[in-house]
């Protein structure tokens, strides 16, 4: 057997993006961040960041999550794995491994931007998605690097499970009608 060499391998990054839903003025929305730094300056993007070397998957998701839009994950909340994605060429920096995670929680507050974020604001999901009718610049994707991807798979993954589980109850307030 011959001897491991590190060198042998490139090095890559991991970093975790967030898929995080809710339903505002009755309408499915998610969390997106104006980019602050290259690349993608200035786009909007899904919140998410590098996995530091002493924290696992979850300790990084939660923790973009809080630096980049004050939020906190809350234990009502509905956390969950989402997918990896690894193109080689979904970041241009670098080879970059993303682990995304999906965030349910009804009536989340208004997000305030920090960290690598410029800005950020709970939009349409139909919007993110360029669903919308809408004409972008240059026909430029209303999301950065590979995150509209992203978001319809975390968006298709909630509406999957709503048909066979309880998580709709996620997008509810502790107390609610059937109705609702």
């Amino acid at each position: 057997m011959s001897p491991y060499d590190p060198s042998a391998f490139p090095p890559f990054a991991v970093t975790v993006d967030l898929v995080v839903l809710t339903v505002r003025h009755h309408a499915l929305c998610a969390l997106s961040v104006r980019r602050g730094e290259s690349p993608f300056q200035g786009r909007w993007a899904l919140p998410g960041g590098f996995v530091r070397q002493d924290e696992d998957l979850s300790q990084a998701a939660a923790r973009e999550l809080a630096e980049e839009t004050g939020l906190r994950a809350q234990s009502g909340a509905h956390l969950e794995q989402l997918a990896t994605y690894g193109d080689p060429q979904r970041d241009p920096r670098m080879r970059v491994v993303s682990v995304a995670h999906l965030v349910l929680a009804p009536d989340l507050p208004a997000p305030r931007a920090g960290g690598d974020a410029r800005s950020a604001r709970w939009a349409p999901v139909g919007s993110l998605l360029g669903e919308d009718g809408q004409e972008h610049p240059g026909d430029t994707p209303p999301l950065a690097f590979d995150h509209a991807q992203i978001l319809a798979d975390g968006v298709e993954r909630a509406r999957s499970k709503i048909e066979y589980s309880s998580l709709a109850t996620a997008f509810c307030p502790p107390e609610f009608t059937v109705g609702e």
